[in-house]
């Protein structure tokens, strides 16, 4: 399989010392040029992390939209939307024109979501589950009104006084070709990368996850792949899925990047998350050589097709483009990564 290699945005920003990203306008319009740098060093993808009730990206189609007017081969993605904020019509509507004006390029991932500062943030947005269901019920509720939307379902019926008496269904409008087969699900646990599976959605597993085997984090996350690729063939699909890890690689070239980064950047780390057990895994940060040693052996990017890069977004787009460029050359090829001229 091809290794692909993308950028993941968190879209921090904050008017302190040392930021060069101090409001909501630059962070956005940073974020833009970014992906435009990546896909001139030759990345993959250009992921952004959705947050609400705090200074980090928002509303992702607006920005999707923007990147993709201003790229033209770069896959444009999200890890994740949480769908418990989401009117999942609305939705289907705004991502199949984002997927329209990018040229199809739209790799979407949703999921419940990640602790946030807001108590009840979504209920505040209008969604409340309802009684007897809680908030990862929710969520998966509206991922499957939203894939069945962006598949061209009807899923409302027709007005006949305003379709010459005649009755049916209507299906959301714009419609975008394949958009259904670029959906990810953000999945924590093996159990939820299994049910991924059985839903036809590709597998987008990050740097947590609420669980603890006591294996390292790559095996864990590798046992998880291999758990959905099982289920995927057992669920029948024809195509092939896509599955992402996230990592935090952080090349040391500089006297600079020592400043930042210099650090011991230390092992995976357990602790308690929303009263559940969890792993985190590592940063890898070093010279660029032992980077790429170290990152070889990392089960779950071995196994994984797409790993995008979570960058240190305030540090502004040049130094994160020449971060990304360090990786590039020296840092991906050991991992199988081919730049996409040679491919």
């Amino acid at each position: 399989m091809d290794k692909k290699i993308g950028f993941l945005n968190f879209g921090h920003w904050q008017p302190i010392p040392g930021s060069q990203v101090r409001t909501g306008r630059d962070a956005l319009l940073q974020t833009v040029e970014l992906a435009e740098a990546a896909e001139e060093i030759g990345l993959d993808g250009a992921y952004v992390r959705v947050h609400h009730f705090a200074r980090q990206l928002a509303s992702p189609f607006p920005l999707l939209s923007a990147m993709a007017a201003r790229t033209s081969r770069i896959e444009l993605g999200t890890g994740i939307i949480d769908m418990r904020y989401e009117n999942p019509l609305y939705m289907a509507e705004e991502a199949a024109a984002a997927d329209l004006i990018s040229g199809g390029r739209l790799q979407l991932g949703v999921s419940r979501g990640s602790p946030e500062t807001a108590l009840r943030g979504s209920e505040a947005f209008g969604y409340v589950p309802a009684p007897g269901s809680d908030d990862a019920e929710l969520a998966r509720q509206k991922t499957g009104l939203f894939l069945a939307a962006i598949s061209g379902e009807p899923v409302v019926d027709a007005d006949p006084a305003m379709t010459g008496g005649r009755p049916g269904r209507l299906s959301v409008q714009p419609q975008s070709p394949g958009l259904a087969d670029r959906i990810w699900w953000g999945s924590g646990t093996r159990a939820t990368a299994e049910w991924t599976a059985g839903q036809g959605m590709n597998l987008m597993s990050s740097t947590l996850l609420v669980e603890d085997t006591g294996v390292p984090f790559d095996e864990l996350q590798a046992e998880q792949i291999a758990r959905f690729r099982q289920a995927w063939r057992e669920s029948g699909w024809e195509r092939e899925p896509r599955v992402s890890v996230s990592r935090s690689v952080l090349p040391i070239v500089s006297d600079l990047d020592r400043q930042y980064f210099g650090g011991d950047p230390g092992e995976d780390q357990i602790g308690i998350l929303e009263g559940v057990r969890a792993r985190f895994g590592k940063s890898y940060v070093g010279e660029p050589d032992r980077l790429a040693e170290d990152l070889a052996k990392d089960a779950a990017v071995r196994e994984a097709d797409t790993l995008l890069l979570t960058v240190p977004n305030m540090l502004g787009v040049e130094y994160n483009a020449r971060l990304l460029q360090t990786v590039v050359e020296h840092v991906a090829p050991a991992i199988g990564w081919v730049h996409p001229d040679r491919r």
